[in-house]
Order: C-alpha cells, then structure tokens, then sequence
C-alpha cells in the first residue's frame, strides 16, 4: 500500500464534495498549503467567505477522510475564507456591531477541564513574551497548580524550543490530541504540527481556526490554569481569544521602551474594550546585568512599563531584568526557573506569578492592587 504522500492525501480529499456540490474539493482546486511529514497532515480548504460561518461539516469531513489513512496520526484542517471580486468586504471582527446595552454576551464555548484561561500578551514582538509565558507557567506549576501551556504564534512558534520538547501529539479518542509535556507542563504548539523550518503562509481565518483545533481538541486533562502565548498585536488571534474564549484575564508584558509602550499601550486598549481584566503588567529586559561587573545598565530605560500600569489603572506585577543566564537556558529548552530555581530572576518570576494568580482568584474590584516589590540583587 502506498505511503502518506500529498498525493495520496489529495486523492481521498476528492470524496469531498466542494460547496457548491458540482464537484469535489480537490478538482475545484480549493485544498491549499498541504504539509504532508511523518503521520503529519496539515492543510486548509478555501471556501466564500459569505458561507464560511456554515461549512464546518465540510472542514470535519475532510479531516475524517484523511484521517483513516494508514500513517495518518495527526491531522490539522482548517477552512480560510477568500473573497470573490466584485463581493462586498466582510467587516472585520472589530466593526461587527456590540450588543446594545444591558444585552446578553453571546456565550463563549468552555474548555473542559480547564479552571482559568490567561492570555500573555504584547502590543510588539521582540519584547520576551514567550520567555516570560514559559517562566511564568512552570512558576505557577511550582506553587503547586496544574498548568497548561498553549503557543498560539502561528507564524512564529517559540514554546518547543524554550521547553526543549519535541515530537508529535498522539491522537487519542474522537481524533482528540493528547498535549505533550515538559517539565511538569502539558504543552500544545503548531510546533509540534510541521517542521521546524516550515515557512507557515497562511491566511488570519485559517490561523484562527487552527488555534481553535489546538485549543478545543487537545485532551487537556484537569488544570487549574492555562496560560496561552498569543502572537503579538491586536489582530484576528487575539480578537478570537476575546470574542470566544472564556478568558480569565490578561498579561502584558513590554520592555520600559517607550516604542514597546506605545503598543503595549494598544494591548491593554483592546482588551479592555472586548471586557477582558488586564491582570498586570510586566516589565521585561527592564535592565542588563553584566555578567563580568555586576552593574546594572538601563539599556531600554526602566520603570516606563510601572509608570505606564500607574497610568492605565492596573496591576504592575514587577520586572525582570536582561540577563545571560536567561538566554542561555532558553536556548537550551531549560528555563531559569527550571535550571536555577533558587536564583534572584527565578523569585522575581516566582512573585510575578503569584500576584497573577492572585489576580485571578480574586477578579475585579481590586484592580489597581500593588504588587510585591521585586528586587534584583
């Protein structure tokens, strides 16, 4: 029997019917970015975006198919929507009209399993989100809490290699994956999908429908928290999080650089403006400690990211400063917390994610709360 190939995957692809039912998917040449690789299969369906609201049964059934090929042990589809010429635009999730005042929110879809959902964000890359993402939950795991850890950078996925995992999720019931786990954190990431260095060009609509497989259809288990790495911006990802996804509350994390400021500013702006609490603030690379001297350079500035909290009316949750040590233990998937648990930058992110949990068992009215206050030897 012929291997997993792309061209055995697009043959049973024609089983399914296309939209307008005169054909199959494959012969109207609407099966896109196919990634074929060790029982790996990932591709999306172009469909009008006028009908692509209606047409998961399509998007399952392609997955069905493939899926019961022999050597097909992970499949990821997801449907993206093009627009004809001469169609009107669809307007973007942030002009779609609010609900009048005083009424009902449509219900977002719970996660099973999972107590709280936090979103680690930024207004600009190049900050250390994922890093402090990374800290941040093994912290957390550290105070005793299940945890899970979800990369939602599509395009850029950081969570494999600060965690130093790899490999693929195996599929377990109902073509349910089961997360993989490092250091005590179940992990997800479109990392574990494609090949490192696979090039991900892929369309906002089939972005957000591949994080909601990785979020929906990963067997999670039970967990306290899930901390969930969004790419930076404020775009369709993070407007899904918002409009979808029952969240707990944010994090923003930004260097004390105005720039990083300025977006980070946006970040919080969006979050509060869709009803999701900003549970802190976090000033990363907030100053470089030199490995030969010890003294401490304020390379970005510092304190800009405090000020900006103050200003903003939410929690600063404290700092953590530009170290080698950091870096390196990144970059060897063994976070400082992990490899140095008693050293100063491992308390600091220890502080930090109590005062976030802090935030989340205790939402609301105490908004402006001060945070412990975090000193760096």
């Amino acid at each position: 029997m012929a291997g997993l190939t792309q061209e055995r995957v697009l043959d049973v692809l024609k089983q399914v019917k296309s939209p307008d039912g005169k054909g199959n998917i494959v012969d109207q040449r609407l099966v896109a970015d196919l990634f074929v690789s060790d029982g790996r299969v990932v591709f999306s369906i172009k469909v009008p975006a006028e009908q692509a609201a209606g047409l998961e049964g399509l998007r399952q059934a392609a997955e069905k198919v493939v899926s019961v090929l022999p050597g097909a042990e992970t499949v990821l589809v997801a449907l993206t929507a093009d627009k004809q010429p001469g169609t009107a635009s669809t307007p973007p999730p942030s002009a779609a009209k609010s609900p009048k005042m005083g009424a009902p929110m449509p219900a977002k879809q719970e996660v099973p399993g999972v107590k709280h959902i936090v979103a680690v964000a930024s207004g600009k890359g190049g900050v250390g989100k994922s890093t402090t993402s990374a800290n941040i939950a093994l912290a957390l795991s550290a105070m005793g809490l299940k945890v899970g850890l979800l990369d939602a950078d599509i395009y850029g996925p950081s969570i494999p290699k600060l965690m130093g995992a790899s490999g693929q999720p195996e599929v377990v019931e109902n073509r349910i994956m089961k997360p993989l786990e490092a250091h005590g954190i179940k992990l997800m990431s479109i990392g574990f999908l494609v090949e490192e260095t696979t090039a991900m060009i892929w369309r906002g609509p089939m972005v957000v429908s591949a994080l909601n497989q990785m979020l929906r259809e990963v067997a999670w288990g039970d967990l306290d928290v899930l901390i969930v790495d969004l790419p930076p911006g404020t775009g369709d990802v993070q407007l899904t999080m918002a409009q979808k996804v029952p969240l707990t509350g944010a994090l923003i994390v930004s260097t004390p650089q105005d720039l990083a400021l300025l977006d980070a500013r946006r970040g919080i702006a969006m979050f509060e403006k869709v009803a999701i609490p900003v549970l802190g603030v976090v000033e990363n690379m907030s100053h470089f400690i030199c490995p030969d001297c010890g003294g401490q350079h304020d390379i970005f500035g510092h304190g800009g990211a405090k000020a900006e909290a103050e200003k903003m009316k939410v929690p600063f949750l404290g700092e953590i400063p530009l170290t080698m040590e950091i870096r390196q233990q990144s970059d060897t998937g063994t976070p400082i917390t992990v490899s140095n648990p008693q050293s100063a930058v491992s308390k600091a992110y220890g502080l930090i994610a109590a005062g976030l949990w802090q935030g989340v068992v205790q939402p609301s009215g105490d908004a402006a709360r001060s945070a412990p206050k975090i000193v760096i030897d």
